[in-house]
């Protein structure tokens, strides 16, 4: 690895702990194929973390500081590269400032929350995803796909007014109207063309992360927009999902998380000796290392 220009050539797969816009403007221009991610949603959890994205007061906000990450990462992004972005939503809060636990997800309680945006009213459903969507479309993202994320066994909420959600919104845009796409590596359990609406449950696990990736959510998307040894970057690393199935299907990563407790969740996830860089500095850190030594 060398510094060419104040800016980092890397050879292999690597994790940056740091708020991800600094870290991206570190990346060289047009060096990575893909792009597979999941940003924090509006609202929905506190990180406690200085820096984090979510918890803006004003969703005008939330929506700039996403703009800002996806417009940088589409310098990084090579000419024929894709994003997939998955981005939940969720409802105003009518100007509550808590939200209560729940028996089945206590990651639900928050003791602060954003206020209604201004134009919306009690209890409306907000539209992020497809809002987000419309902003990347006219900052000159391609948006080629929308894809229904459908949960068969999603948590039942504790609402008698709607219905249940079930699903979320996987988004597919590309950097040119012209990019790498194998459509025979995308294929459904019937072994036919996969269509718009993919059924993934999630799964239980016992990692301390409340939003990790489905892992057959995410090995369609590196299969059909990859080849081996071609570089995947994740800007929300969190528990690290994406790294773990490059390294499983050979392909290369790059993730950037601003929590050092969650790179360590994905360093023991991955399971492999994977460069990490912090603080401006690089250290070789194997999967037995706790976030306190990764601090030093």
């Amino acid at each position: 690895m060398a510094l060419i220009d104040s800016q980092l050539t890397i050879d292999d797969s690597i994790i940056f702990i740091g708020d991800c816009v600094n870290v991206l403007k570190r990346l060289r221009s047009n060096s990575v194929q893909c792009i597979i991610t999941s940003p924090p949603y509006w609202g929905m959890r506190d990180y406690n973390i200085q820096g984090q994205i979510g918890l803006e007061n004003e969703i005008n906000e939330y929506f700039l500081k996403l703009e800002l990450v996806f417009n940088e990462a589409k310098r990084i992004l090579k000419k024929n590269g894709t994003l997939w972005l998955n981005i939940g939503d969720g409802y105003t809060s009518g100007n509550r400032k808590y939200r209560a636990s729940d028996k089945k997800n206590p990651a639900r309680k928050m003791t602060t929350r954003p206020d209604t945006p201004s134009g919306l009213k009690r209890k409306d459903l907000i539209g992020i995803p497809w809002k987000l969507a419309f902003r990347l479309q006219e900052s000159g993202w391609y948006l080629r796909s929308d894809i229904i994320w459908h949960k068969p066994n999603g948590m039942p909420e504790s609402v008698k007014d709607r219905p249940y959600r079930n699903h979320e919104y996987l988004f597919l845009l590309s950097k040119s109207e012209r990019y790498q796409f194998d459509a025979e590596a995308l294929k459904a359990e019937n072994g036919k063309r996969q269509r718009s609406v993919w059924e993934v449950p999630t799964k239980a696990n016992n990692i301390k992360h409340s939003a990790i990736f489905p892992e057959d959510l995410i090995i369609g998307c590196v299969e059909c927009s990859t080849k081996k040894d071609e570089f995947v970057l994740d800007p929300f690393f969190g528990s690290g999902t994406v790294g773990k199935i490059c390294k499983e299907l050979d392909r290369k990563f790059i993730g950037i998380e601003i929590n050092s407790e969650y790179v360590s969740m994905a360093l023991e996830r991955i399971n492999s000796e994977i460069n990490v860089i912090t603080s401006g500095t690089i250290k070789e850190i194997s999967s037995s290392l706790d976030s306190s030594q990764m601090a030093n």
